[in-house]
């Protein structure tokens, strides 16, 4: 039996609605193995802006680093267009990600046999797709210095600075290396070598540390050339290593393989508290409406009893009872085109959480 700690982070837009589904799963599967959860809930992005007039208000940062993991559902809202910076949703979150030390975002890209049909691609060419994206992610250019805006003699100029250090790469290439031993024992890092000299450093460091990792097999690959392979051919990846600025790309083109940005989770671990959240965004113009999808939350969920808690399980729990109600037939409004029946984000959720109660009385091991 475990004490489960955790900081809920609700948000904007349909953040509350699918960390409320999120939630109530991480009871069920709980009381299923016989867990304690110990919970607060505390506000970030616009909606800790509105009440108090910061995006990640201090008191939501203590609760943060109090918990044993937290889980965020969405930030962002148009209301925030123009606010100073302090205001702005993702300011919030990004400090966040800094002050917790979530140096390393970690994203399973894995197509449910429930919902090939719904991949961009065809399906002969997405099946069996198994991804993990393990992206640096308090480092690059979202973070790097000088930034900012100054006159030249074509008009303003604004500029970014791309930077990385030896020991930043070290530490993400470790993670990634380490979650291939327990996958395909591949990785490939990818990056802007024959262009950029960060690249070149990012891809001497990684290759370095590949000798400590002698059963796994490491390829390099340019940005570009993978953001063609990831649709040609998705099936040869098994572990991506690559910054934050090429992660975040990356990542929402490996959504298009499963279909649908709702089914995918995070998780942003470090050496301080992990941060757990879908990868849809706050989506304003759906909010309220009991139409989001809550498998990214519930996946997100998955990855925090497992990297949070070491529940590994309990995960796997999570995991079935969601392919189960897929198996089912029943689909979100994102998910309508691929037939089936139509439902909202709580009934998905009452589904799982019943999915659960049954895997239960079936008896765990």
């Amino acid at each position: 039996m475990s004490d489960l700690n955790i900081t809920y982070l609700p948000g904007d837009g349909v953040g509350p609605e699918v960390t409320a589904v999120a939630k109530r799963a991480v009871h069920v599967v709980s009381d299923v193995f016989g867990h304690r959860v110990v919970s607060r809930e505390a506000a970030i992005g616009w909606a800790a802006s509105v009440a108090h007039g910061i995006s990640l208000p201090e008191e939501t940062l203590q609760a943060c680093q109090e918990a044993d993991a937290v889980f965020l559902g969405a930030v962002g809202d148009p209301a925030a267009e123009g606010a100073p910076a302090e205001k702005r949703p993702e300011t919030g979150l990004l400090a966040l990600r800094k002050a917790l030390e979530c140096f390393a975002n970690l994203r399973p890209i894995k197509v449910d046999d429930a919902l090939v049909g719904g991949s961009a691609l065809k399906e002969d060419r997405v099946k069996g797709t198994d991804i993990l994206i393990v992206r640096e992610l308090i480092g690059g250019i979202y973070f790097g210095s000088p930034r900012g805006r100054e006159p030249s003699e074509m008009g303003e100029r604004a500029f970014d600075t791309m930077t990385y250090a030896r020991g930043e790469v070290e530490r993400i290439a470790h993670v990634a290396f380490q979650a291939a031993e327990k996958r395909g024992s591949r990785v490939t890092s990818i990056e802007k070598a024959n262009v950029l000299e960060s690249s070149r450093l990012w891809r001497e460091t990684v290759t370095s540390v590949a000798t400590e990792y002698p059963s796994v097999t490491l390829s390099h690959m340019l940005i570009d050339r993978a953001a063609m392979e990831m649709v040609i051919r998705p099936t040869q990846f098994d572990v991506i290593l690559t910054g934050n600025l090429f992660g975040d790309i990356l990542s929402d083109e490996g959504a298009a393989l499963t279909g649908s940005l709702g089914t995918l989770g995070s998780a942003s671990v470090g050496t301080g508290t992990g941060l757990y959240e879908p990868v849809h965004g706050s989506a304003p113009d759906i909010a309220g409406t009991d139409s989001a999808n809550p498998i990214g939350a519930l996946r997100s969920a998955a990855l925090m009893l497992k990297h949070g808690f070491g529940l590994n399980e309990e995960a796997e729990f999570v995991e079935a009872a969601i392919s189960t109600v897929l198996d089912t037939g029943l689909r979100t409004a994102d998910l309508s085109g691929q037939g089936g029946t139509p439902v909202g984000t709580r009934a998905f959720g009452d589904a799982v959480c019943e999915a659960l109660i049954q895997a239960g009385k079936a008896g765990v091991s």
